[in-house]
């Protein structure tokens, strides 16, 4: 267990650990009120949204940002979004050319052309200190997961791309300047036209699938507070939670 300061930053770099999250978590109710950052070698027991796991080989990016907000505990989902447009000009930035096709996916997912690189996942808990929130990425750099039935790609198949480490640090320097663009919710106008000016093409065929029904039509954008809005048979509807799959 290593915890240093990069680039000014303090990271807490560990060989193995169960989650990211998870360590963040323990840290937050252990008083730790960030920012840290904590990065992994390997995770054992990662997760994405919804309780999937998320497989953690070598090699790949597993970093979790933790930071104490006074934003209240509804306007921590918009985290995913701001961590998205973050995570693609970091992307951008480390890898030159870019690849070809990047883009995000509401609510949390890097994309290169159909296949997912990436995904985001927020995570928080309240205390007198004030809103802990943690930020989860991670992102398939020298490998993927094997069998997980749908499309995916990691970045070392578009071309050369830095270590976990190298990634990190420029996803740290985009997150700085997002977040502070945000401002702890006050800024949001922004980070959603931004994220929208890195997402796939208004007008594009996809599906919703809330658990409950699956929905297809066009997406038609975001609404004021990040909402996904999608033009159906029936009109317009406003989603807040589900598996997007674009029809692509």
């Amino acid at each position: 267990m290593d915890l240093f300061r990069q680039n000014g930053r303090r990271l807490l770099r560990l060989p193995s650990v169960d989650s990211t999250n998870a360590e963040a978590l323990r840290r937050a109710a252990a008083g730790e009120r960030g920012p840290l950052w904590i990065l992994a070698d390997v995770q054992t027991a990662g997760r994405g949204r919804a309780g999937r796991s998320w497989v953690s080989a070598p090699g790949n990016l597993h970093a979790s940002l933790l930071v104490t907000l006074a934003a209240p505990a509804p306007k921590a989902y918009q985290l995913s979004l701001v961590t998205g447009v973050a995570v693609y000009d970091a992307i951008r930035i480390a890898m030159q050319p870019a690849p070809a096709g990047l883009c995000l996916k509401w609510p949390n997912d890097i994309l290169i052309g159909t296949e997912k690189a990436g995904g985001i996942l927020i995570e928080s808990t309240t205390s007198s200190a004030g809103l802990s929130a943690v930020i989860g990425i991670g992102i398939d750099i020298a490998s993927v997961p094997p069998d997980l039935g749908r499309p995916v790609t990691h970045l070392a198949a578009h071309g050369i791309c830095p270590r976990p480490e190298g990634l990190l640090a420029c996803i740290a320097a985009a997150t700085e300047d997002w977040l502070a663009v945000w401002k702890e919710g006050h800024g949001f106008a922004a980070i959603r036209n931004a994220w929208l000016n890195r997402a796939h093409p208004i007008g594009e065929r996809m599906s919703i699938d809330t658990g409950a029904e699956r929905i297809g039509g066009a997406f038609h954008g975001l609404d004021d507070d990040g909402a996904l809005i999608l033009d159906t048979d029936t009109g317009a509807r406003r989603f807040t939670f589900g598996d997007v799959s674009l029809a692509r």
